[in-house]
């Protein structure tokens, strides 16, 4: 469900910032460093201890 919800965070910003004015690559790359650090954090929050997989 995080992850769903930082994807969409992601998309918000890259619509917004490209209606402000801001080039598309440029908007795009910062969405999708928010998404790659969502799913990241998804990833390793299996191995953290007390977690079970």
């Amino acid at each position: 469900m995080g992850l769903i919800l930082t994807v969409t965070a992601g998309l918000v910003v890259w619509i917004v910032l490209w209606a402000l004015g801001a080039k598309g690559v440029d908007a795009f790359l910062l969405s999708a460093a928010i998404i790659l650090v969502g799913a990241s954090l998804r990833i390793l929050s299996g191995y953290l201890p007390g977690r079970r997989t």
